[in-house]
């Protein structure tokens, strides 16, 4: 009895006093992802990503919004969302304690504003996500207008590409369509 004792206090304690003290958490400890709404473009990788399907995207477009929502019930805490997301919206926190007296306490939404086609007036992708878009192949077609020294050409370019962002898929199709339609016709007339 006496070795048993012994070497109880030679190990020492063998737990930690986390509830009543803070736990020690590792660097790379997966908790909590926190959203933040304002960085977000809906762009919708992360939904695709989640294996525990935790993330989902509803749009309605008779009220012209995208709604973004995650259920940390369903979360396995396995980061893939905080790696597939371009603006870095989604972020784990070290935070894991995530006991709620109502199941509904445990699910985040956030809503965004679809943007208006050009051509149709329907929406159709959400207005931050043709924002950034736009602002990357500005920043890219500045950058190569710069080497090129052809100011007129990339601002008409600029023009062009915003306005086929802001242009729904279907319209898109039509006006494919009738561009094909006129190059057939130039090419009939050729021949």
């Amino acid at each position: 009895m006496f070795k048993l004792l012994k070497e109880v206090f030679r190990t020492g304690e063998a737990t930690v006093k986390y509830p009543f003290a803070p736990l020690e958490i590792s660097k790379d400890f997966r908790g909590k992802p926190e959203h933040t709404a304002e960085q977000c473009i809906a762009c919708g990788a992360c939904t695709i990503a989640c294996p525990a399907n935790a993330l989902a995207m509803e749009t309605d477009v008779a009220a012209g919004t995208r709604t973004w929502s995650i259920s940390y019930g369903r979360c396995v805490f396995c980061a893939r969302c905080e790696e597939v997301c371009p603006t870095q919206a989604i972020k784990l926190t070290p935070d894991f304690e995530l006991a709620v007296a109502n199941k509904a306490d445990l699910t985040v939404k956030a809503v965004f504003k679809l943007a208006d086609c050009v051509c149709c007036g329907e929406p159709f992708a959400p207005a931050k996500e043709i924002a950034y878009v736009t602002a990357l192949i500005e920043a890219t077609s500045v950058q190569d207008g710069a080497a090129a020294n052809a100011t007129k050409a990339v601002s008409e370019d600029i023009a062009r590409r915003r306005r086929m962002l802001a242009t729904c898929p279907s319209c898109k199709r039509v006006n494919d369509l009738v561009q094909i339609a006129h190059i057939t016709d130039q090419q009939e007339k050729r021949r």
